[in-house]
């Protein structure tokens, strides 16, 4: 890759960029967001689901819009308008327009990050592709998971939330800029595909019902709530429609073109997926949340103890590139090591506490990046290398629809391990606690001296002492259950490396048969 390529690569990354602050505002500026919008957080959660659902019609919709127009005229317009979106919402604190203005964003951000990419693989050499990606998931993949929650937190700790949302105003108009000085059309000329409306419908229908399951389930106890489960049975049935409709359409009039799953290397790539997807977004919910809610830390603090793992997580994405690249070093060879360095990672901050700090977590943040680095490169260079013409905007997007749902998928997962843990450590933990025990006894009196040292009534401190029991018993429990979280992710893997190891063998035998017949057949 040269220097006239510069320009074409950087923005590209700043545009993702601008997908990757709007896709994790909400984790950060939550609270905030609420108390000036004035909404309940049932009315809230609408931003969320909306924003994601959206995601994923953006992904499956881009492929079409991508035989239509240039992937740089694509990227340019997604990126002009997730631009022009986060700004206007910087401007209104009227919740019903923000739902629109996080649709268009989310629409907006599924599209510009299936239209980069594809224009990567279209614009550089396959022997080029190491490297190349290897800057893409700089900003489609590291910053969510380490830059974006810093910035986020600072600002909204220094600022307001709404300077969130102004902040990316900058960085599109640069990525638009860039793109400008780029004059390479990555695409090819329009053809007279006519758009799938009932696969679209069917899909949107599907990714909103399941989006909110997947979001808001653990909220309502999951089948114990009757709109989760209507909005389960709704999107579960409209995604076997699609599927079915997928598969009896005819190849022009289709949505998707399922017929890359035919590659080995798509196949296996795409299950991977789903996994590392559970990995990453699991891993930054879970570490966020700790941080938050357990250790007492700032929106800034936390954001501040992912970043390191950013350097960590750079450094090893440019070691698989030039390892895949100058070496010519397998990508598969740098999975299990991924796996395995996360595997450890997730089980060392299993051994946190109520008093770990910035020392104590860091080594573990640091291998979590680290870890991902080697895993993320691989499974994108495995998964899309092999696809060529139009199968490739195909099998991006696709690959980002993996993603995206193993993320939904493992944060709901984890959201739900959580609380049900807490409530059967408090249990436990309350079970020990009895009235007339010498040690409660003991903790009583010292708690009740303490406050009456501080200037409290005697029958105040002996009150507020037992509230005082009480919620550290409430914060071991808690701490219980994201100790039990973490090692729960470490234990996804051990599951699920034999799964991908099965699925790589069988798809490399069915793989193989093909050859053979090929080798028959012009014999």
């Amino acid at each position: 890759m040269n220097l006239a390529a510069f320009p074409l690569v950087a923005g590209i990354v700043l545009a993702t960029l601008t997908e990757a602050v709007a896709g994790t505002v909400l984790a950060m500026a939550r609270f905030d967001m609420i108390g000036d919008t004035y909404a309940t957080p049932d009315e809230f959660s609408r931003l969320d689901i909306v924003y994601t659902a959206a995601k994923l019609t953006g992904f499956v919709l881009s492929p079409w819009l991508l035989g239509k127009v240039s992937a740089r005229t694509c990227l340019r317009a997604a990126t002009g308008a997730m631009t022009l979106a986060c700004g206007a919402t910087a401007l209104t604190f009227d919740l019903d327009i923000l739902v629109v203005l996080r649709l268009l964003q989310g629409t907006a951000g599924g599209v510009l990050l299936v239209s980069g990419q594809t224009m990567l693989f279209q614009a550089f050499p396959r022997s080029s592709q190491p490297v190349v990606q290897c800057f893409f998931a700089m900003g489609a993949v590291v910053a969510p998971a380490t830059l974006a929650p810093y910035m986020e937190g600072w600002l909204v700790d220094s600022l307001a939330w709404t300077w969130i949302f102004l902040s990316i105003v900058p960085i599109g108009l640069t990525a638009m800029t860039l793109l400008a000085l780029t004059y390479a059309e990555a695409g090819g000329r329009a053809r007279e595909d006519r758009l799938d409306w009932p696969g679209l419908l069917l899909f949107s229908i599907a990714a909103y019902c399941l989006t909110y399951v997947l979001n808001q389930g653990s909220r309502w106890q999951w089948t114990e709530e009757p709109s989760i489960v209507r909005l389960l049975l709704g999107g579960t049935v409209s995604l076997i429609l699609f599927m079915v409709y997928q598969f009896r359409a005819r190849r022009t009039d289709a949505l998707l073109e399922l017929s890359i799953f035919r590659f080995s290397g798509f196949a296996f790539g795409f299950v991977a997926s789903i996994a590392a997807g559970v990995a990453l977004a699991g891993s930054t919910y879970l570490i966020q949340s700790f941080a938050v809610t357990i250790l007492g830390m700032t929106l800034t603090a936390a954001g501040r103890l992912l970043l390191p793992g950013a350097l960590a997580f750079i450094g090893t994405l440019l070691l698989t590139g030039l390892l895949v690249q100058r070496h010519g070093i397998k990508p598969i060879a740098t999975v299990p090591v991924g796996i395995i360095g996360f595997m450890v990672a997730m089980w060392m901050l299993s051994g946190s506490t109520g008093e770990s700090g910035f020392p104590d977590l860091m080594p573990a943040v640091l291998l979590r990046g680290l870890a991902l680095g080697f895993l993320f490169l691989s499974i994108t260079l495995i998964t899309l290398l092999d696809l060529h013409g139009r199968k490739i905007a195909y099998g991006v997007a696709l690959f980002n629809v993996g993603r995206q749902t193993g993320g939904l998928f493992g944060v709901a997962f984890l959201e739900t391990l959580i609380d049900h843990q807490t409530a059967l450590n408090r249990s436990v933990l309350a079970a020990h606690i009895v009235p007339g025990s010498v040690t409660v006894m003991e903790r009583l009196t010292a708690l009740t001296h303490g406050l009456t040292a501080h200037g409290f009534e005697l029958g105040t401190a002996a009150r507020a002492a037992v509230q005082i029991l009480a919620r550290d018993l409430t914060m071991q429990a808690s701490v219980i259950a994201f100790d039990t979280a973490f090692f729960a992710v470490a234990l996804f893997f051990v599951g699920v490396a034999p799964v991908l190891i099965t699925v790589k063998i069988l798809l490399g035998r069915l793989s193989d048969r093909e050859e053979k017949k090929m080798v028959g057949t012009r014999q």
